[in-house]
């Protein structure tokens, strides 16, 4: 007869069964039944560290969807309700993926600090549209049913307004917003970056309608002959695939993901934007527009020559007009004890601006 260790009886008896993929928790504290007064409010601070934990005590344990595991050890009987589980009716094992979900109060959402509105975005008008479609969306999701925008994908220039035209639309329709750069996915151990997406996305479909906008999308969805630049990120698109397919219910839950370069985009996410809107460079007249709009906030009366201006800015995004341009421009005129902006202080902004950088012959040598 075969000795074997309570771990190795474990291991074969998990062998035949349905192995849970993934829980979601939240903790709700002592039954009502309980001898204490308070419940104390949970906060997983070390997401690695109270997994193993969990899975030391829980493990072998059947779960289902809205049911409770209580813990026996630190806090006895403190209840943790199932709030999601893949595959339902699935069991604990040391494969497991266990998440808490944060109390309400310490979810951060952002309606942005800047009020923006969709027509503060010069030009991008196919871009506009789609948000226009975005918006009827949202405020009757019951009309679209199968037709509803999901997943959307923005390019182009650096600072022709992505970004401000998805924080002008969770603005418009007073949406809770969650702005993140993928960059801040990739975590120190495997997992931290899918975790925080499935969390994310959990936190989402119990808060509908959501707005969620993925910034550089790139740094983690890169195509595979370029992985190598950004390491193993295969756990984190796996977990982005998972939820952009929409597998648990996303309805009213819209995804705008955004980049500068599409081209080196992975095909497998790629493929999951319905639609790809490019933000192109401002044209003539609305390099104009974002030229007087700017203005009239400034400290500084302006007497450049507004066609001068427009003409020289060709080729620069509405960021760079404001930022590098205007502002250069407004310290310049500053710092040379001017009351107005001139020409002269326009146009040292704008050689600022375009100043190509020059190789040594010597660094080849």
């Amino acid at each position: 007869m075969n000795n074997y260790s309570t771990e190795q009886v474990r291991r074969e008896i998990n062998k035949y069964r349905t192995e849970a993929k993934i829980i979601v928790l939240k903790a709700v504290g002592y039954p009502i039944e309980s001898n204490y007064i308070e419940s104390p409010e949970i906060e997983v601070t070390n997401k690695e560290l109270f997994e193993i934990y969990a899975k030391d005590q829980w493990d072998g344990y059947k779960v289902s969807k809205d049911k409770y595991l209580f813990d026996q050890k630190l806090l006895p009987d403190y209840a943790f309700q199932v709030v999601e589980v893949r595959p339902d009716n699935s069991y604990i094992t040391n494969n497991t993926s266990i998440l808490v979900l944060p109390s309400e109060n310490k979810i951060k959402t952002i309606n942005s600090k800047q009020q923006y509105k969709i027509e503060d975005v010069i030009g991008q008008e196919k871009a506009k549209n789609k948000t226009k479609i975005i918006t009827k969306y949202l405020e009757d999701p019951d009309k679209f049913k199968n037709w509803a925008p999901k997943n959307i994908l923005f390019y182009g220039m650096p600072g022709t307004g992505k970004t401000m035209l998805a924080q002008a639309l969770a603005n418009e329709l007073n949406v809770p917003i969650k702005m993140i750069k993928a960059t801040s996915l990739i975590g120190e151990h495997v997992g931290d970056g899918a975790k925080q997406i499935h969390e994310l996305y959990h936190y989402a479909r119990h808060n509908k309608p959501f707005v969620i906008f993925i910034d550089e999308i790139d740094a983690i969805a890169l195509e595979r002959k370029y992985q190598s630049l950004r390491g193993d990120v295969t756990e984190i698109v796996n977990a982005l695939l998972t939820e952009l397919d929409g597998i648990e219910d996303n309805d009213s839950i819209i995804t705008i993901c955004a980049t500068n370069n599409p081209e080196i985009l992975d095909y497998a996410i790629r493929s999951r934007f319905e639609e790809e809107i490019e933000f192109t460079l401002p044209d003539e007249d609305e390099r104009r527009l974002i030229i007087e709009n700017n203005i009239k906030t400034m400290p500084l009366k302006c007497v450049f020559d507004m066609d001068i201006a427009v003409s020289k800015t060709k080729n620069l995004s509405g960021r760079d007009i404001k930022e590098k341009v205007l502002k250069t421009a407004l310290h310049k005129a500053i710092s040379d004890s001017h009351d107005i902006i001139t020409d002269d202080d326009l146009n040292y902004a704008i050689h600022e601006t375009k100043k190509e950088v020059t190789v040594p012959d010597t660094m080849f040598v």
